[in-house]
């Protein structure tokens, strides 16, 4: 006898759940049409047995005719047919008790909800980002309907769980029966009386097996009437080591490069270091990228659509959109590990000597103080850095450091990856030795021990998120913050070098973004000790100080801090260097935030006459259409001022824009305009006398 197979839904992959239910759903079906032909066949049996009754009794009483017999023998085969009828109806009842219809309209109703999911996600992905109402709308929408499909599958599961196995009592009753019925013929019953007790147990684990899943499924279904779902949870893990071979895995909406430029919802998986998607799980993989390691991640805010991020390879560029802003960041992380994964596996393959001998941007790193060894176990020779806290790393600790995710670290490889001059610039004015003095100013004083290069992985990310994540080591400031006092001229002097922290401030409560600093003439002494961090950053943005800047983003400093008594100005807008604006930009500096007069970056550096700052703003997305109080935009400023090489910048920035618009933003620039700012950039960081058009004090107009 053919038994119905359980399936769990834990054991199956989220991609697979479907193809699961579809496969329950089939063998329902199936157990219902053999049901059916079942009940026909009992109802036949029936009725040649009311015709064999009959005719006992007949011939029962012809012998009490002949042989004046009892009853008994009447009423004992009247009793055996009882029987019979009794066994056989006992099949018929299998079929009420298996409530197929009640099973349909489960179903149908998971069915409803399952679409009506589809439509929100859908609805909530067109969500334009500047409609705020429609946005919320679609968010409340969203989360009703998640919320009815989850409860709903759990119903739905339940009620399959149930169909199962719901007529196996009714069949070890039909056993019974016939084992009363065929009592006389006991010896050729004895091996169903085996297959009987197994049987028994059979049901008792099943019963028992669903009790356990009905309590987890109940509980479950509590859990999800408190649960927040104002975001998925949904998102996988990065994980190199499945068994299966996908490092990563999920839904997300992909852009076609036709000209309608139509958003499809697809199932996306990293495996083998590809990138990969299919539509239905039963069809092949389509690549969407064949080598990882050939390819960037990055977040595009250009789109009208949210949490879009781009993969973009030499030979074409990928536009994705996810769900929300936690898988967003879920999916670059994953493709940046993979590609990091992937460097590490050719490692030795990758690095030719050819490679070595033009590695400019190793032997100008490493050359720095400190740097010589990894920042985090002292893994000597690290040939990976993290650009945004300027330290370098071992190919172990830059693997943990791209999972803290680009808000903490962005790591980039000193061999393997392309260096812009500005970025080695910032790089030699960091390093090892000045970040640990302020990540690991404590560590002596807790008496913690810092991994070495042989300690296990998961030392290296415990110390790691201790160190960068949760701060652990670093010196607790008492209100608002502390600092060393700096002169100009020392800043000037010795940017590379941090001094001595001591002193502390008066405590101060000034707002968490803004806030009034007095105005400090050249002669005086600028005391920074009694500053709260987003006003350090501001005043050492202002002396180009790289190690106090990254004191006070250590601290918590708000890149983006305004000045009140400055005319709102914000430090990307006080750093005059190429250096001090890529620290900033690195780490999160808006390169659009307008001070009093309606001046982003772009405008003061046009007015300044900057060129490798105007170039080093336009590559970071600046807009070059911003106007200010005046209503006059960089271009127009540039073009007053006489400024060849700006307005060149500022017009080649423009027409290169318009060509991708033209092209659906399929490529990131021609060869010419990528050759002009590569130029240029050059020049600014080389050769900066080059380009100088203009005094840098002249004031603005």
């Amino acid at each position: 006898k053919k038994r119905c197979k359980n399936y769990s839904l834990r054991s199956l992959g989220f991609l697979f759940i479907r193809a699961a239910i579809e496969m329950v759903e089939g063998n329902v079906s199936e157990l219902e049409t053999r049901l059916e032909k079942l009940v026909k066949q009992c109802n036949s049996m029936l009725e040649a047995g009311k015709v064999y009754c009959q005719s006992s009794k007949s011939f029962v009483n012809g012998l009490r005719e002949l042989g004046h017999y009892c009853s008994e023998d009447s009423t004992m085969g009247v009793s055996a047919f009882a029987i019979t009828s009794y066994s056989f109806t006992a099949v018929t009842d299998v079929v009420s008790v298996f409530d197929v219809k009640h099973f349909k309209d489960v179903r149908k109703e998971f069915e409803r909800n399952s679409e009506t999911l589809e439509a929100a996600l859908g609805r909530n992905a067109q969500a334009p980002r500047g409609k705020q109402h429609e946005v919320e709308e679609a968010s409340q929408a969203l989360l009703t309907a998640r919320r009815a499909f989850r409860s709903g599958a759990l119903d739905y599961v339940l009620e399959v769980h149930a169909c199962m196995h719901s007529y196996i009592p009714h069949m070890l009753s039909l056993m019974e029966a016939q084992a009363l019925f065929f009592q006389q013929g006991h010896q050729s019953l004895t091996e169903l009386e085996e297959y009987r007790k197994h049987l028994g147990d059979e049901h008792t684990k099943l019963v028992l097996n669903s009790a356990r899943e009905k309590r987890d499924m109940e509980q479950r279904h509590a859990a999800i009437k408190k649960k927040d779902m104002s975001y998925d949870d949904s998102v996988m893990d990065f994980n190199l080591d499945a068994p299966t071979g996908i490092a990563m895995e999920g839904y997300l909406y992909k852009r076609a490069s036709n000209a309608f430029k139509t958003w499809s919802r697809r199932w996306f998986s990293i495996q083998k270091n590809q990138l990969v998607y299919q539509k239905k799980f039963k069809e092949q993989p389509t690549v969407v990228v064949e080598d990882l390691r050939l390819c960037t991640v990055k977040p595009c805010t250009e789109q009208e659509r949210r949490f879009c991020f781009e993969v973009v390879s030499p030979a074409k560029s990928c536009l994705l959109q996810a769900d929300s802003e936690q898988q967003q960041q879920g999916w670059m992380s994953a493709v940046q590990n993979s590609i990091a994964s992937a460097f590490q596996e050719r490692r030795e393959d990758a690095l030719s000597p050819q490679q070595n001998s033009g590695c400019k941007a190793l032997e100008e790193v490493q050359a720095i103080p400190g740097n010589g060894h990894c920042c985090d176990c002292r893994e000597p020779g690290p040939d990976w850095a993290s650009i945004n806290l300027g330290i370098t790393l071992c190919i172990t600790c830059s693997g943990i450091h791209r999972s803290l995710g680009v808000h903490f670290s962005k790591v980039r490889s000193l061999t393997l990856d392309s260096w812009e001059p500005e970025l080695v610039k910032l790089m030699c004015e960091l390093g090892n030795t000045a970040i640990n003095r302020i990540y690991e100013a404590r560590i002596e004083e807790i008496t913690i021990k810092k991994p070495h290069p042989s300690s296990p992985r998961q030392d290296k990310e415990s110390w790691i998120r201790s160190k960068y994540v949760e701060k652990k080591f670093i010196h607790k400031l008492p209100e608002t913050g502390r600092a060393p006092p700096l002169r100009r001229s020392s800043a000037r002097r010795n940017r590379a070098t941090t001094q001595e922290r001591e002193g502390t401030r008066p405590a101060l409560k000034p707002k968490p973004n803004r806030a009034t600093l007095p105005r400090l003439t050249d002669e005086e002494e600028e005391d920074l000790s009694g500053l709260h961090p987003g006003a350090l950053l501001y005043r050492s943005a202002t002396l180009q100080h790289f190690p106090v800047m990254a004191d006070a983003l250590a601290h918590g400093a708000d890149v983006n801090w305004v000045n009140v008594a400055e005319d709102n100005k914000t430090p990307l807008i006080q750093a005059n260097s190429l250096a001090a604006c890529e620290f900033l930009l690195q780490n999160g500096a808006n390169v659009n935030q307008a001070d009093s007069d309606g001046r982003g970056p772009l405008h003061h550096a046009t007015i300044l006459g900057h060129t490798g700052l105007v170039c080093l703003f336009l590559k970071r997305g600046a807009d070059y259409n911003a106007k200010d109080i005046n209503e006059k935009d960089p271009i127009t400023i540039a073009v007053e001022s006489a400024n060849a090489d700006i307005v060149t910048l500022l017009r080649i920035a423009k027409m290169n824009k318009e060509m991708r618009e033209m092209d659906g933003f399929a490529q990131s620039g021609d060869e010419t305009y990528q050759d002009i700012f590569r130029d240029f950039s050059q020049m600014a960081s080389h050769n900066p006398e080059k380009l100088k058009r203009r005094s840098t004090d002249i004031k603005s107009p």
